[in-house]
This record gives structure tokens, C-alpha cells and sequence, in this order.
């Protein structure tokens, strides 16, 4: 059998989004999950997805019922990372709602015992993060917050606040 894969999905948000996708490519045995947000921001930050292709299996959100998260059943995966991930997605996968791609790899890795590691774009009161034009600084809301803080409680989910911090959190799951 196949040394087991990562799946690494992006979600509509820029949070230091080419940092993360620089750490992908460094890693090997992954395959790219994308929202249709994560598409589209991928995009402005100027990375063509043909680019990727060349390096990692990619999947789209195109079908209703999210066929690949069959993978997780298989031990396809050894590990799930969501990064960067929008406060939308964490609320979703905080209230168990699994109505996309991305939401549903995240219920399905957490019914098969599968860890994951999730790279919240709202992370503090006030932050600085990064636009398509450059740093830029936002205001979470209460709301995003407290997701980001219930999310932390999940079985088998990794909460990491930087790139340098979900590195680390991979070397140690890979190891």
C-alpha cells in the first residue's frame, strides 16, 4: 500500500495563505483540498492551481456530496490540515455542519479518528494578516473568537496560531 497522505485543505481566506502553500509543497504524499472560496482566493494571491497540479493531487469542491472524504475510511489520510481557515469554516465545524468539501473532510477525519490540525484565521482581538496588497490589520469579532476557541476542544484537532506553528505540528504528527 501507498505511505499515507495528507490532505491539506484551503478555505477562503488569505491568512498568510502563501506561506501555508509553501509549507505544503515541502511536504510530500498530499493532496490539495479547495473550497470554491479557496479557489477563488488562491487566485488573487496570484497562485494557479495548474501550478500546484504539478506538485500535489488537487480536489475541487464540485460535487454535492463531497465523494472523496470516502478516503478517510480507507486510512488514505494519516492527517488532516486546514490552514488557512475562515472564521466561517470553524463556525460550521465548531456547530457540526459538514454541507461542503472542506466541512465535510473535517467531520469525516474526526469519525475515523484521523488528527487534524486546523489554522484559524481568527486567532486574537486585533491581528495583523495578510491582503493580496500586502499587511493589513483586522478586528475578529467576538463570535469568530469564541468558534476559534470551541474548536480547540475537538477530539483529535490541533488549534495552531502561525505558520511557524503548524510546521511544528506537522513534524510531530509525521514523526
Amino acid at each position: 500500500m501507498e505511505q499515507a497522505r495528507i490532505a491539506w485543505a484551503v478555505t477562503g481566506s488569505g491568512h498568510y495563505i502563501e506561506e501555508c502553500i509553501e509549507l505544503m509543497l515541502t511536504l510530500d504524499n498530499v493532496d490539495l483540498y479547495l473550497s470554491q472560496a479557496g479557489e477563488e482566493v488562491l487566485k488573487m494571491y496570484g497562485i494557479q492551481i495548474n501550478d500546484l497540479r504539478d506538485k500535489v493531487r488537487v480536489y475541487r469542491d464540485k460535487a454535492a456530496s463531497a465523494p472523496p472524504v470516502g478516503l478517510f475510511y480507507k486510512d488514505y489520510y494519516q492527517c488532516l490540515v486546514l490552514a488557512p481557515t475562515t472564521s466561517n469554516t470553524i463556525a460550521k465545524c465548531v456547530l457540526g455542519i459538514a454541507d461542503s468539501l472542506v466541512t465535510n473532510l473535517f467531520s469525516q477525519a474526526g469519525k475515523c479518528r484521523i488528527p487534524n490540525i486546523v489554522y484559524p484565521c481568527d486567532i486574537a482581538p486585533e491581528m495583523e494578516t495578510t491582503a493580496p496588497s500586502g499587511k493589513v490589520m483586522v478586528y475578529p469579532r467576538k463570535i469568530d473568537l469564541e468558534a476559534t476557541n470551541k474548536i480547540r476542544d475537538f477530539e483529535y484537532t490541533t488549534v495552531v496560531e502561525s505558520v511557524s506553528e503548524l510546521e511544528t505540528a506537522l513534524k510531530q504528527q509525521l514523526s
